[in-house]
């Protein structure tokens, strides 16, 4: 049954005068609120706004996005993490894929793997043996994956030390043998590196080992932007519930002691801070039924599938509004759910055709590369012509590139070259 939500013609009314005047507040993100609102006090004696307090607790815990995302799809994990700016972790999590990582074995053991390496990028050994109990497999086998880290981003990620560290990165380069063999000699006798000084090419290696990055997640170091979330989608026994942040809201304070409400100029005034209050509550009505749609269009993402095809335009339908009054509600705000905290424009998927929507494509695309030969894998042009007979579409080859890319998969030749080496 769809959760369409009706409205009387004085609610439209009122939404009309009163919001339009206050579109910025719609618009504003939920950490700039309070900024927004200030033009508005300074304009108004009788006002004053206290911040809401800070965010809430993430009621969604790292390890359980992943345990939560590992059922799912590759296509879905990618679309569902997408934050501000990425995580070390999330970044992790979207290179385990084929070819590196082939069957749902290697998939878990990576995905433990990730869960035990520290915020600079490295592995935490005794966590080895650990792996290897929990997961029933072999010690070795655990050593094998954490291996194949080495062709993952940021380079280096996954290693035990510096020095492994710097020979991970050391691989990804393509160097003459000497030259390759002197960096390594270096990066082998590091405690000691004083004593090659006089050896040739003993300068050009040092210089190369200097570029590395020491730790190898050193760029997720930096202080990410945080993003404060406008919805909280909670999924309990198979049920779903919409939450608002209201924590975080503002909170608007009238103060009309010792004035004469009777007098014009504070009449006026105390009805544009009431009008600010009805604006704030009408932008918490407006997101909390666009969560409501979200749920209802895209029910089966919350349990694991992929985004759908979402039109802005019928949004706005079913909630009596105008698209670009949506798409203002709508821009910078996020959702936080089980799988991530989303972009609420990530739902908006940008459709190919009327009913085909790019993530449909990409997760056809993954599954075409999860069971092609080994031994011939599918070129972009091939992938291109199964993808046009599948959805009956046409498309360019560049376009299949870049989904490839945006996935971290191989080309074609490269891929057959991973296939064996992890063979």
């Amino acid at each position: 049954m769809k959760l369409r939500v009706s409205q009387t013609q004085t609610t439209k009314q009122k939404f009309s005068s009163t919001l339009r005047g206050w579109l910025p507040i719609l618009q504003a993100n939920l950490d700039t609120l309070v900024e927004t609102l200030e033009p508005f006090v300074e304009e108004n004696p009788f006002i004053s706004v206290k911040a809401g307090s800070e965010i809430p607790e993430k009621p969604f815990e790292k390890k359980n996005i992943f345990r939560e995302s590992a059922k799912t799809s590759v296509s879905d994990t990618i679309e569902a993490l997408t934050l501000d700016k990425k995580s070390l972790f999330q970044t992790l999590y979207e290179q385990v894929n084929p070819p590196l990582f082939p069957t749902e074995k290697s998939q878990r053991i990576a995905y433990e793997i990730i869960e035990n390496i520290n915020a600079e990028g490295y592995f935490e050994a005794d966590a080895l043996v650990e792996i290897a109990h929990t997961l029933n497999v072999k010690e070795t086998e655990v050593e094998k994956i954490r291996q194949r880290f080495a062709y993952l981003e940021p380079l280096g990620v996954g290693a035990q030390d510096v020095k492994e560290a710097f020979l991970f990165q050391l691989q990804d380069l393509t160097l003459e043998n000497t030259l390759y063999e002197m960096a390594e000699k270096l990066i082998l006798n590091f405690d000691v590196i004083e004593s090659f000084g006089k050896e040739p090419l003993f300068h050009e290696a040092l210089n190369i080992i200097k570029r590395f990055h020491n730790p190898p997640a050193i760029d997720f170091l930096e202080e990410e932007k945080e993003v404060v979330p406008d919805i909280f989608i909670y999924t309990i026994e198979g049920a779903i519930e919409v939450r608002l942040n209201d924590t975080y809201y503002p909170e608007v304070i009238i103060d009309t002691e010792g004035v004469d409400e009777s007098n014009s100029f504070v009449s006026q005034k105390l009805k544009d801070a009431k009008d600010l209050i009805d604006a704030l509550e009408m932008r918490k009505a407006t997101l909390y039924k666009i969560g409501l749609m979200i749920i209802e269009y895209q029910y089966d993402f919350f349990f694991g599938k992929a985004i759908k095809p979402m039109k802005l335009k019928d949004l706005a339908d079913d909630l009596g509004r105008n698209p670009s009054t949506i798409s203002r509600a709508i821009a910078g705000k996020y959702l936080s759910c089980a799988r991530g905290v989303i972009p609420l424009k990530q739902f908006f998927a940008t459709a190919v055709e009327e009913d085909i929507s790019n993530s449909a494509i990409k997760e056809y695309m993954i599954e075409l590369v999860k069971h092609e030969n080994k031994q011939k894998p599918l070129s972009d042009i091939k992938l291109l012509s199964l993808i046009e007979k599948q959805f009956n579409v046409k498309m360019v080859r560049r376009t299949i590139t870049k989904y490839r890319q945006q996935f971290n998969i191989a080309s074609s030749s490269e891929r057959k070259k991973l296939y064996t080496l992890v063979g």
